[in-house]
């Protein structure tokens, strides 16, 4: 008879069971707390928020958050739902995530007379912004983000900008340069340019934010490779990584602490922190040097680094910590470099599409004679004004902005609109928590808001009285669009922005005739870089290549 003999496990081995089981049951703890949370916030929203309509999910992952990032002209995708939801409507976001879209100018208005204090930076944009930049203005948020942009305010006056325009030119003259030497040395008196991947759409306006902001020459114009032109150009460079990336942010909108993977794009954005910061402690610290130089002059400093410098004083009224003084840095280079030269390259192809709006604006230009100053340049090139603000119409950097409630809110619609259950409404209840979206490349095309030529480049809208309609009028930003959003948040240095873009352009324009070079109707598609990026069709990166000649 065979007898089975029972095992019995050594105390060790009793308690490592033991353990196992109370770590699995700790963990399903936390899982159930956290579904439990989940639906409680689930039943809060579906109860304190406007149930809209909107388009259906096409994807049980992503909802349509893949098509709108696969799109050439998601503007489009948002201002088609518009005309078939009404001018506030939801989407379906990622892993059962819900978005509400606002098409309306009353609602914008009002989201953004309250945004940093009701509407607030998602997780996402928080973590994203504070790899690459830092915690500046662009992170900030409520009181913290008051007073770094009032520390920051004199640095961007009209009388500040009035002073560098010479610095505008200077960057400016030195492209023309450039570009001469290019056409002198080919045959036939012209030469086919990469505008963008080229030095001089780019790096014109890092010399300029270089010298203007810091006193610094970066000499990008006298071929001299800086180490943050290096990493910037590498953005953009690898479409097929970029198009992985997208999946990756679309992920990690639902689950923000995945950005913490060290992807590719990642380690980029960490590269060029540590750039700028390089670049940024060095420049405050001889800047800090010659302050002490120069301590007893008391001239009032209105210089964007002085004003940095002025910030970091224990006693100064609007203190800011050395952290938050290198992040401004950070975000000024960015911002200085990147969204202008967008802007540019888009004004390249436009006049190279539209031979007689380029023809139009170079006699403008002519026959105002010399350089104008920065008043006359606000002032008295009206076409100049009009061409650089219908870029900015059709061409906005920075495509969406996509902000979190952090308080219930009701918000005023300008007209009704009919609810899940049927019903007309003219406001909508926000829950605390709930995901806002505004597409501002929807709202500055939108047919609706700006006719039925909105999609063209038209320039001539900007000269006559009637050239923008009634419902454009009712948009509350600069000169009716949200390029530079509105509100507590408007871009800071708008005013910068225009008058260097004007400065370049007008030089350009003037100096020079551009043509695409396989014609008219060459298409030009857009590029994952930074920022989105305009790329001719067929070229590899974010290639734009134009036939440029001397104008004669």
């Amino acid at each position: 008879m065979k007898i089975s003999s029972i095992t019995v496990p050594s105390p060790s081995g009793l308690w490592t069971t033991v353990r196992s089981v109370g770590a699995f049951k700790v963990a399903y703890s936390f899982a159930a707390l956290w579904a439990l949370v989940k639906i409680s916030r689930a039943l809060r929203w579906r109860l304190k928020t406007t149930q809209l309509r909107g388009p259906p999910r096409t994807s049980l992952i992503y909802g349509v958050s893949h098509d709108l990032a696969s799109s050439q002209d998601s503007g489009a995708m948002y201002e088609r739902w518009a005309t078939e939801y009404g001018v506030a409507y939801t989407i379906p976001g990622v892993l059962g995530q819900t978005i509400i879209v606002l098409c309306d100018p009353k609602a914008i208005a009002h989201f953004y007379a309250r945004e940093t204090w009701t509407y607030v930076q998602t997780p996402l944009s928080l973590a994203l912004l504070e790899a690459s930049v830092g915690r500046g203005l662009l992170w900030s948020q409520g009181e913290t983000h008051k007073r770094q942009r009032k520390a920051l305010t004199p640095a961007f006056s009209n009388a500040a900008i009035r002073k560098l325009t010479s610095v505008f030119y200077d960057s400016a003259y030195k492209a023309k340069g450039a570009w001469d030497t290019i056409i002198e040395s080919s045959k036939d008196g012209d030469a086919v340019i990469e505008v963008q991947n080229w030095c001089v759409v780019f790096l014109v306006f890092l010399d300029t934010i270089g010298i203007a902001g810091f006193s610094h020459d970066f000499g990008s114009l006298h071929g001299e490779r800086a180490s943050v032109t290096e990493v910037f150009d590498t953005f953009g460079n690898n479409q097929q990584a970029s198009a992985v990336n997208h999946v990756f942010i679309m992920i990690a909108s639902a689950f923000p602490i995945i950005t913490k993977i060290p992807t590719r794009r990642a380690n980029l954005f960490k590269k060029l922190s540590v750039t700028m910061g390089e670049i940024s402690d060095d420049l405050l610290t001889r800047s800090r040097r010659e302050k002490d130089v120069n301590v007893g002059e008391g001239n009032e400093e209105k210089s964007i680094i002085g004003l940095l410098i002025k910030s970091e004083g224990q006693d100064a009224e609007l203190h800011m910590s050395e952290e938050e003084v290198v992040a401004q840095m950070k975000v000024l280079l960015l911002a200085g470099y990147e969204t202008t030269s967008v802007s540019l390259t888009w004004t390249l192809i436009e006049l190279s599409r539209h031979p007689d709006v380029q023809t139009r604006l170079r006699e403008e230009l002519l026959a105002f004679g010399s350089d104008p100053t920065y008043d006359q340049l606000k002032a008295n090139l009206p076409y100049l004004d009009a061409v650089v603000h219908e870029i900015l119409r059709l061409h906005p950097p920075v495509g969406e902005f996509t902000r979190l409630a952090a308080a219930d809110d009701v918000i005023p619609l300008s007209e009704p609109v009919r609810t899940e259950s049927g019903e007309m409404t003219d406001s909508i209840s926000i829950a605390k928590g709930t995901t806002i979206r505004i597409s501002s490349a929807a709202i500055n095309r939108s047919a609706a808001i700006w006719g039925p030529d909105a999609k063209e480049f038209k320039p001539d809208r900007w000269l006559t009285e009637d050239g923008i309609g009634g419902k454009a009028k009712e948009v509350q930003g600069h000169r009716h669009l949200l390029t530079f959003v509105d509100g507590p948040r408007t871009c800071l240095g708008k005013d910068f922005a225009i008058a260097e873009f004007k400065t370049v352009l007008s030089v350009l324009v003037k100096n020079f005739v551009f043509e695409m070079r396989d014609g008219p109707d060459t298409p030009v598609e857009v590029a994952r870089g930074i920022l989105p990026r305009p790329r001719v069709v067929g070229e590899d990166g974010i290639g734009v290549p134009l036939r440029v000649r001397r104008y004669e």
